[in-house]
């Protein structure tokens, strides 16, 4: 358990998420996340100059990658050392745990968590065969090449599907909560965006003589229940369509964390603490269980914050399919219509390095919108790997 790491209230940003091939796609999502973060420490009238340590998390090669913390820090005018971070889609809350671990040990005390990645156009890299015919290259594609599990070589639909079938899931189930998740999303646009406004920073994307800016996530879909009804699952006889999953997606967000004195310093309201409590990461036995390992590690979470689910006031869930959730809620014994509130990667997209990122962001603003309380974050980390936070907000 973690005594003396928090997050100062609005110690925080994250980017629309924008569907891979759109507007992001030309763009180094390094360069992005710095540009980007160094324009929200000015608007935001935050003293970057009290960072004293970075953390890039990313998890699709860009270039200049080579030098990643470094060259993200630069493009923010910092002049402080790093590292980077890559655990696949829980990039986001293994980098922020790892900042946690040295601001708890009192080896830093304030460092930056720059969750970054763009799936569009990923890189496609080559390197020589000694023993190749013909001096032939081996080669991969960054994103596309990396949707298998290594250890079963199934794609994770696959997982999914396993887990609905052991679970008696029905197409009924997924796509009734599929909507819901929709649902909940729309929640965070009324009264023109209120919610979203609260964390989400514009990106500027300069073009030639022109300088856009991106408010809004791109790329989402509606989701009814009448179109739902309308599409076979992917698999034969599966419970998965195409809208009951997830879409790439490329964006950027970062995360502040600190000792309690100077996150109270950067807080935008002192009343209001973020601690971050516990971490805990697993992995499922060898049959691709990738909806169970997020449920287990969030009970990994829950034992070393000595707290039991009924004590969590707000659950955030990476679903990168529905089942995910349906499986969440069963195991967890929640309702699994009230988790996930004011948006989800099922529905804006999942970008992996920054997914995780914007949930906990998201999971603290409702906390403190609900009060305060405990917060849970969880997610699948590929085929049979999950990763979790607990964090407590006031």
């Amino acid at each position: 358990m973690l005594e003396n790491a928090y997050i100062p209230y609005k110690g925080y940003y994250s980017t629309p998420f924008c569907k891979w091939m759109k507007d992001f796609q030309a763009i180094n999502s390094i360069k992005l996340g710095g540009q980007t973060s160094k324009n929200w420490f000015e608007e935001k009238e935050i003293d970057k100059s009290l960072l004293n340590y970075m953390y890039l998390g990313l998890t699709i090669g860009q270039e200049r990658a080579f030098f990643g913390a470094t060259l993200a820090a630069n493009e923010m005018d910092l002049r402080i050392p790093g590292q980077t971070i890559m655990h696949a889609c829980a990039t986001s809350t293994t980098t922020i745990y790892n900042a946690s671990l040295a601001v708890d040990n009192g080896d830093l005390d304030v460092t930056y968590c720059l969750l970054v990645d763009r799936c569009s156009n990923s890189p496609h890299t080559v390197w020589p065969n000694p023993n190749g015919p013909g001096g032939k290259v081996e080669s991969e594609d960054w994103f596309m090449d990396n949707l298998t599990d290594p250890a079963t070589g199934e794609g994770t639909l696959a997982t999914a599907e396993r887990v609905a079938r052991e679970n008696n899931f029905s197409k009924k189930e997924a796509d009734e909560l599929s909507v819901i998740r929709y649902q909940q999303y729309t929640d965070a646009l009324k009264n023109d965006r209120e919610f979203q406004k609260r964390f989400m920073f514009p990106v500027k994307i300069k073009k030639r003589k022109n300088t856009n800016t991106i408010d809004k996530d791109i790329g989402i879909r509606e989701t009814t229940k009448e179109g739902l009804s309308k599409l076979d699952p992917i698999v034969k006889g599966g419970v998965h369509t195409f809208g009951g999953q997830t879409h790439p997606a490329d964006g950027n967000a970062g995360v502040i964390v600190a000792n309690k004195e100077k996150a109270a310093m950067l807080s935008k309201d002192k009343t209001i603490p973020i601690k971050i409590i516990a971490y805990g990461c697993t992995r499922t036995e060898k049959k691709g269980y990738m909806p169970v390992a997020a449920s287990d590690a969030a009970k990994i979470a829950l034992d070393k914050a000595d707290l039991t689910v009924d004590q969590i006031r707000t659950i955030k869930a990476h679903n990168p399919f529905v089942v995910n959730d349906l499986y969440l809620a069963k195991d967890l014994g929640v309702d699994k219509e009230q988790f996930n509130n004011y948006g989800s990667s099922l529905i804006y997209g999942h970008p992996q390095g920054p997914t995780l990122a914007r949930l906990l962001i998201e999971g603290i603003e409702e906390t403190v919108i609900l009060g305060g309380g405990y917060i849970l974050i969880t997610g699948c980390v590929g085929g049979d790997t999950g990763a979790a936070l607990v964090l407590k907000v006031g």
